[in-house]
């Protein structure tokens, strides 16, 4: 309709020109917005949780608290350390904000409210994040510190680690909707998929909460241990780059999980409204999270990526594909086709009795084992002895 309206009085390629313009302008300065609202909830929210007031001074109930904290960071002195590759430590900022932007263009916020409708939208996030952590590796290389490099190699070492799992589990919903396409996978969603697919859910929020440095895993920027692990060096605007680019993330992160697994806007009740209040939902499980589990040691991580997560989602992965086979078989859909709704509620109640077995196997195999009395005791007697 805006491109309609331009062409009127401007030519053709200019008026595309200028429609390609605003709605850029737009996406960048939404995203600015969610960011800092976001810091706001954040903290009132852990506030309330660790029983005291937070942010209230600055405008009504502390509203304006995040726009202070952004004027005091377009104040600051932007300092660069006399030893950095100063091209790579200036273009980390920008490469770690253009993921979650890039990726707000293919989630469908409503019905007809999408930038561009790609058919293999879910891949193309995939592919966009993963260069997330080159962008913290080239913040950790160029900042010539030993904490920031630190901070770059444990973000790899995690970012790898968590999309293997994150991926797998990814499957199991493409499989159930016969499309890559976002759109696609919710219109699929006769039954939202959370109770379809209840262990890929768990797992890939988990791997998604690690994509995104969340406690408990946000190892690459552990302030008991690295200082601030690869922002260390940065200061002003650029650390508040970052700052406001692990926040686009957790938004980003929280809107494709509601695509695939909430059934995204439907019920539609006009508009994107029913997407964000989901949105909003999902990112207070990243909000709590913080609020209330301590964090991971790397080891610990890595366990739970490769020993546990991995196992599980190819598990998950094999029993979804048997028994959309079987499903589709048995209703006589074909192949291509989504499975329809007698075959979801039925895969609902079989996965969801599995994944309560499965989480109470775990928590039974994962429950740490209590030395005997006496063998601590006598563990005790010989270090004084020697």
């Amino acid at each position: 309709m805006l491109r309609d309206l331009l062409t009127g009085f401007l030519p053709e390629a200019v008026a595309d020109a200028a429609v390609t313009f605003l709605v850029v302008f737009a996406v960048i300065n939404f995203a600015l917005v969610v960011a800092t609202m976001l810091t706001f909830v954040e903290r009132r929210v852990i506030g309330r949780m660790q029983n005291r007031i937070g942010p209230n001074r600055v405008g009504p109930n502390g509203i304006l608290q995040a726009v202070a904290d952004l004027l005091k960071l377009l104040t600051k002195e932007d300092i660069v350390p006399r030893g950095a590759d100063r091209w790579v430590f200036h273009a980390a900022p920008v490469l770690a904000f253009a993921p979650g932007l890039l990726s707000l263009a293919v989630i469908p916020f409503a019905a007809g409210w999408i930038l561009a409708d790609l058919n293999v939208g879910i891949l193309f996030i995939v592919a966009v994040t993963a260069t997330t952590s080159l962008s913290l590796f080239m913040a950790g290389w160029g900042s010539n510190n030993k904490y920031s490099l630190y901070g770059a190699m444990r973000s790899v070492a995690q970012l790898i680690s968590y999309e293997v799992p994150m991926v797998l589990a990814l499957v199991s919903v493409v499989m159930l909707a016969g499309s890559l396409s976002l759109r696609e996978i919710v219109e699929a969603q006769s039954i939202p998929f959370v109770l379809v697919q209840p262990l890929a859910f768990l797992l890939f929020l988990l791997a998604t909460t690690a994509e995104i440095g969340r406690s408990p895993f946000d190892l690459p920027e552990a302030e008991s241990e690295i200082v601030a692990g690869y922002h260390t060096e940065y200061t002003g605007m650029k650390f508040g780059t970052f700052y406001a680019a692990e926040y686009l993330a957790g938004f980003m992160w929280s809107g494709v999980i509601v695509s695939l697994f909430f059934a995204g806007w439907k019920p539609d009740l006009g508009g994107p409204v029913w997407w964000f209040l989901k949105t909003m939902a999902v990112f207070f499980l990243f909000i709590w999270f913080r609020g209330t589990l301590p964090r991971l040691r790397i080891d610990q991580l890595l366990h739970l990526a490769w020993k546990v997560l991995v196992p599980l989602s190819l598990a998950n992965l094999l029993v979804t594909g048997i028994e959309v086979l079987a499903y589709k078989a048995i209703l006589g859909v074909a192949a291509e086709a989504p499975l329809p709704l007698a075959g979801l509620a039925a895969m609902a109640v079989v996965n969801i009795a599995a994944t309560v077995v499965v989480l109470l196997v775990l928590a039974e195999l994962l429950k740490p084992k209590e030395r005997a009395a006496g063998s601590a005791v006598q563990g005790v007697g010989v270090r004084v002895g020697g």
